[in-house]
């Protein structure tokens, strides 16, 4: 047990401190393949990903056009420049898709500019420095709060340990302090043991620590993952609309893009998805009714990044303000045109019965 678990042995006796080996159960097959990002970037080094409605788009890291984003159709392949280079932005480019919730449009693309969150329009034609004043420490993850908890804002994690929250204007407010570089960061679907439903969970990579934050600041440590790189709920209705796009995405640095189908996770619906950077292992972490308990489930290829699932909540975000989509929230208008559609296939058929 090292520094950091002793630590955390003695402020939290309910967090969960060793992983428990198990066979692994998540498979990855290659979504965006490398020679296509090459022939379009002339690098492979995939770092961020995420979906935008009508296409994926991700980033590269250093090498050529670290600062161009690139997007692919919603089978990864069609890779293509999105928008235009992004101005002294370098390293490691976060990527994130509006919802359209909270003032903010849908599916406007969010991407780490240094200490600055810089925002290209969904169409890739008008794009800028979104963010009011620079960001301490510089940003390392951004994500759309899907529930209402913070207001629909997006949620900012810094390598100075600071997490904000930024409104539809781009003002960020201070919501927390965790003292170390903070990458990953999600949001509970339903209640995680302690921590309340729609809570944001952030991952520190070099401690490997887990925290909650509370809509109001407080801090809740809850697990050590080795090297946590990305965090991720698994959906609670993940697979269940059968849009073969649903499903767990991860940049394979320094490769490609992965994909792991969302049958994979059935066994572990609101469970927290840890990517390790370094070990390359994808672990669960589960609340048993006592304490939080850490399974190995799985293991990328290569180096995993961003990571992203993808599921009926993310295709038609509406759903996560109200009540259907498979987990008691409203569907969208399009998904009620699809529930159309089949009604009227079935009236159909139940007139050409006999």
């Amino acid at each position: 047990m090292n520094r950091h678990s002793r630590l955390l042995a003695a402020l939290c006796g309910s967090c969960a401190l060793l992983s428990t080996p198990a066979l692994a159960s998540v498979t990855f097959n290659t979504f965006v393949s490398g020679s296509d990002l090459n022939s379009t970037l002339s690098n492979t080094a995939a770092i961020g990903f995420t979906y935008a409605g009508d296409k994926f788009v991700g980033s590269v890291y250093f090498g050529a056009n670290n600062n161009q984003l690139y997007q692919t159709d919603l089978s990864g392949g069609n890779v293509q420049k999105f928008g235009a280079p992004i101005p002294l932005a370098s390293g490691e480019l976060y990527v994130s898709s509006s919802l359209g919730l909270g003032g903010f449009a849908p599916r406007d693309i969010f991407v780490s500019q240094n200490s600055d969150v810089y925002r290209i329009s969904k169409d890739g034609l008008t794009q800028g420095t979104f963010t009011t004043s620079a960001l301490i420490g510089g940003v390392r993850g951004i994500a759309f709060d899907p529930y209402g908890s913070y207001g629909y804002s997006m949620i900012v994690t810094t390598a100075a340990g600071r997490i904000y929250s930024i409104d539809q204007t781009g003002t960020p407010t201070l919501l927390a302090t965790v003292g170390e570089d903070t990458e990953g960061l999600s949001f509970a679907p339903k209640a995680f043991g302690p921590v309340a439903a729609g809570t944001l969970v952030v991952g520190s990579e070099g401690s490997g620590t887990l925290r909650a934050i509370s809509p109001t600041g407080s801090i809740t440590l809850i697990a050590t993952v080795a090297s946590a790189e990305m965090l991720n709920f698994v959906p609670i209705n993940l697979g269940i609309s059968g849009n073969p796009v649903e499903g767990f995405y991860s940049a394979n640095y320094p490769n490609n893009v992965v994909k792991a189908n969302a049958n994979d996770f059935s066994a572990y619906l609101g469970d927290l998805v840890v990517t390790g950077e370094t070990t390359h292992l994808l672990s669960a972490v589960h609340w048993d009714g006592t304490q939080f308990t850490t399974t190995v489930i799985g293991q990328l290829p290569n180096q995993p990044e961003d990571g992203i699932f993808v599921t009926a909540d993310i295709i038609n975000p509406g759903c996560s303000q109200t009540n259907s989509c498979g987990n008691g929230r409203i569907p969208e208008p399009g998904s009620l045109s699809l529930a159309a559609l089949g009604l009227v296939a079935i009236s159909r058929w139940l007139r050409r019965s006999p």
